[in-house]
């Protein structure tokens, strides 16, 4: 077995020579016991997938946050202290937000794994002679495959015996078009895409039929390349999960800060230490939001369930929010841009030209000739089976039978009426199809074919009459056809003769017809999509392994580049490390790619994520998912997308639409603005809560927030209304405003003065109203502690719930959180569970509350209300102070 050599170029090797290093016969294939040997030391012809991340991996991730680790600290503390209830509180909080997260993420993933078809592909191979169908699985290297038009090609090998031979490798290269393959040896430096000789595993013959020389198997293959790609490809953190680990570090230097500094006051002034680790405890409860891993988990969830109903699947929580930062979107061209499927879009004739849509002004009789031979000169059906139809053929001739028959003609009667009695096949050499037909007594020869080839046949031209067909003619269709070819269509010529015996040859003195455009369609949602990208200032960059003209094409028809704008070429594009700033810059600047190959895409992804960008990459073929894996959005198509890029992507297009990614990145960044707007709210609220008891502590006050009241407070003030801020809709505008900046935190300096100034105010508003209540009303008496510490409660409470008014952008009363009915049900609500929970005895025992009178209650609420009004006068007269200096900036 060691002397079988596969190491060597296939396809700049001739098939005898190819044959002996293989120790194989292309004659009779292997014997079925050196198969069996083979297979034992090659292996199975498979792909290694990627190992599915387990239930339990799922679970753990959710306990991978800072804030957790210190939420857990807090736990562990209050259960040394012998504080059950709120070790046990600060627990179940975690674990309601680990199975919420849980659930989505797990889901998820069944999702994915539901759209995925595992089916065993089988292969026709000669073994001792005689062709037998086995699991492709087990095919090995010098073994002799026969395919035909429908087959999925099992391994790479070297193509001989071929016929009429089209090859779909869209998923692997990107080309839209199936390539003509034949057995010519070819110049060891030909690249993937124009190995003709070649066929490649997971790519789909689409005409014709081949035997095959199996030289590589499994991860040897070219798809097997880029599988290891893929694996070797470290999978990026989302931008949000950047963010919420430098916020929760951020937010734990502060804590620490606070607790240290509060700790060592308390040892100052006298204070027991196990009094002042206590209290540590209660400052570590206050300091960090319970519900913020809750309320982020939630919003992150609805996200993922709204885009559902819109048929996108997102993976990963964290991926909802990216979308909306998101200001690059690399996409494949070839069925995510495009159809993937051949159209006519227009037949320029002698007499007149025939465009989509727009009614032929010509000679009729020129139009109908045309559609007969697109008819007749063509191998390709179109099966109608109750609303669905197969279409068995080349896409070409699949176009040209779809142009006909919406042209009026009949297909089948045609085809029954006009016999079909020979044909020459077109061939790499020729490059011309031509049928004869029997019609009515008279003979008809119909072709098709390139223009360049076909035109040498024609010696007449079909015009007004049929006229002579002149150089300076033939001259003027061949540019006219250079001309279309080079901004991007598919040319071919069309021609007949009409005689009255059976001609010597088929492709000899022929009409010319005229000339008919082809290309693959863009998908009609798309142009919509890629405006509303730009609108939301996102560069949108093709890249494709399509010719550069067609790339050209189609990225100036959708407003991807401009006509002055020419693709990157792959053959022009150097490694990533060997790359000068400037010619980063370049790939930066350019819009559209072509040629390229899955290295040149990821990096690609690479030189954009190290200028800041944050990057979506899209796509459906084996060729994009090494892309997708690195970038820091991978989109995957549900449909056509193959089972290895659905499997490293972030989220899944179930129906294969790009408008969905504009609909995501939409939703994303009203989900961002939301989360921005409850951790603001969270934060002034938890802060207010550690600026009190810090000031009781320094002050040496007879009253103190106990650490139970304060997971009580946060829990009734954070959760519901923190939850519906992240209901509120995005602003009409939210798509037109330019995408955040990657490095912008999620709070960044002048949200935490905003922050700070809230906390400061509600803090003094709470222990204002304890102190205004003692020397307005019981001023000659000792300090009620208990009464004190009610007040201070439910004081904080009050401000807090109103506290989420103040989260509005715009007027008061006319804003965004005003307008949000979640806003109102959440304040309400929270205010009733509040009443009802208190009134239980032992809830009253564990928080340690007493009865007040009216006088109390009334000090309480208004003191809650003022903490409104000042933030909003606040609010105002820097809203004030910014139009004047608007005005004066103008003036």
């Amino acid at each position: 077995m060691d002397n079988i050599r596969n190491d060597f170029t296939f396809h700049a090797t001739t098939i005898e020579e190819a044959n002996v290093l293989l120790f194989s016969n292309t004659e009779q294939g292997l014997s079925v016991d050196e198969a069996k040997a083979r297979l034992r030391h090659f292996g199975l012809n498979a792909i290694e997938e990627a190992k599915p991340i387990s239930p339990l991996r799922i679970l753990i991730n959710q306990f991978k946050s800072p804030i957790v680790f210190l939420l857990l600290f807090a736990a562990a503390m209050s259960f040394w202290f012998k504080e059950w209830l709120d070790g046990i509180a600060i627990l179940l909080i975690l674990v309601i937000n680990a199975v919420i997260g849980f659930y989505m993420e797990f889901k998820a993933h069944k999702s994915v794994a539901a759209l995925r078809k595992l089916s065993s592909i089988p292969a026709k191979v000669l073994r001792s002679g005689k062709l037998l169908e086995i699991n492709a699985e087990e095919i090995v290297p010098g073994d002799i495959v026969f395919t035909e038009a429908g087959d999925m090609i099992p391994a790479d090998g070297r193509i001989y015996k071929s016929s009429q031979l089209l090859i779909d490798e869209s998923a692997l290269t990107g080309e839209s078009v199936p390539v003509e393959k034949k057995d010519a040896v070819l110049p060891e430096a030909t690249i993937l895409g124009d190995r003709t000789n070649m066929a490649f595993k997971a790519t789909h013959v689409s005409k014709g039929n081949a035997y095959i020389l199996v030289g590589t198997i499994g991860m040897k293959t070219e798809l097997g390349k880029i599988a290891n790609l893929v694996h070797s490809s470290k999978q990026s953190a989302t931008p949000l999960e950047k963010k919420l680990e430098e916020f929760s570090k951020k937010l734990i230097k502060i804590t620490i800060g606070l607790v240290v500094i509060i700790f060592g006051i308390g040892l100052i002034n006298g204070e027991e230490i196990i009094s002042m680790l206590q209290t540590v405890v209660a400052l570590a409860v206050a300091a960090i939001p319970e519900g913020l891993p809750i309320v982020a988990t939630m919003t992150l969830a609805r996200g993922m369930l709204k885009m559902s109903r819109y048929h996108v699947i997102v993976k990963k929580l964290s991926a909802v929010e990216t979308l909306g930062g998101t200001n690059v979107i690399c996409t494949d061209k070839t069925g995510t841009l495009t159809q993937n499927k051949m159209e006519v879009v227009f037949v320029d004739t002698p007499s007149g030209t025939w465009k989509k849509d727009i009614p032929f002004t010509g000679n009729k009789k020129q139009l109908e000739l045309i559609s007969q031979c697109a008819v007749l000169c063509n191998t390709a059906h179109i099966q109608t089976s109750g609303k669905e139809a197969k279409e068995i053929g080349d896409p070409l001739e699949i176009a040209l039978l779809k142009f006909s028959n919406n042209n009026g003609e009949d297909i089948n009667k045609v085809r029954k009426e006009f016999l079909k009695k020979d044909e020459e096949p077109f061939s790499s050499e020729t490059k011309i199809m031509s049928t004869l037909h029997e019609h009515n007594g008279k003979y008809y020869v119909f072709a098709k074919g390139a223009p360049e080839e076909l035109l040498l046949k024609c010696t007449g031209i079909y015009e007004d009459s049929t006229g002579s067909f002149d150089t300076t003619k033939k001259e003027q269709w061949l540019s006219t056809a250079e001309n279309f070819s080079a901004s991007g269509h598919r040319m071919i010529a069309m021609a007949y003769r009409e005689i009255e015996s059976v001609p010597s040859s088929l492709i000899n003195d022929l009409i010319f017809l005229g000339l008919i455009g082809m290309i693959d369609p863009p998908r009609p949602e798309v142009q919509s999509a890629i405006n509303d990208c730009k609108t939301a200032g996102i560069k949108v960059v093709m890249i494709t392994g399509d010719h550069p003209a067609t790339a050209h094409f189609i990225g100036n028809q959708l407003g991807i580049s401009t006509e002055a704008e020419l693709p990157v070429i792959g053959k022009d594009m150097k490694e990533y490390e060997e790359l000068s700033e400037e010619e980063k810059q370049r790939w930066i600047n350019t819009s559209v790619f072509a040629r390229v190959n899955p290295k040149h895409k990821l990096d690609l992804v690479k030189v954009f994520q190290e200028k800041g960008f944050v990057v979506g990459m899209t796509g459906d073929g084996v060729n994009d998912a090494p892309a997708i894996k690195k970038s820091d959005i991978g989109i995957a198509m549900g449909l056509r997308g193959t089972q290895v890029a659905q499997e490293v992507a972030d989220m899944v297009l179930k129906d294969d639409s790009f408008s969905s990614i504009v609909v995501a990145i939409k939703q994303g960044r009203i989900i961002f603005e939301n989360i921005k707007k409850f951790v603001t709210f969270l934060l002034s609220c938890n802060l207010s809560e550690l600026l009190v008891i810090a000031t009781v502590a320094v002050m040496n006050l007879h009253f103190q927030l106990l650490p139970l009241q304060i997971l009580f407070i946060n829990l009734i003030t954070d959760l519901l209304p923190a939850l519906a801020l992240g209901l509120i809709k995005g602003g009409a505008n939210i798509m037109k405003q330019p995408p955040r900046k990657s490095s912008e935190p999620i709070i960044d300096k002048s949200r935490w003065k905003l922050i700070f100034f809230y906390a400061i105010v509600i803090g003094l508003v709470s222990t204002g109203a304890v102190i205004f209540n003692h020397y307005a009303y019981h001023n000659d008496e000792p300090w009620d502690a208990a009464m004190c510490n009610n007040i201070l409660f439910f004081t904080l409470i009050f401000c807090q719930l109103f506290h989420v008014f103040n989260m509005g952008s715009g007027p008061f009363f006319n804003n965004e959180v005003i307008k949000n009915k979640y806003i109102w049900y959440a304040v309400t609500g929270s205010l009733v569970i509040l009443i009802a929970v208190i009134q239980i005895p032992y809830v009253r025992e564990a928080l340690n509350i007493i009865s007040m009178t009216m006088q109390e209650w009334i000090i309480i609420v208004s003191a809650s209300v003022s903490s409104i009004l000042i933030i909003q006068a606040a609010k105002s007269f820097k809203l004030f102070k910014n139009k004047v200096q608007q005005h004066q900036i103008k003036v």
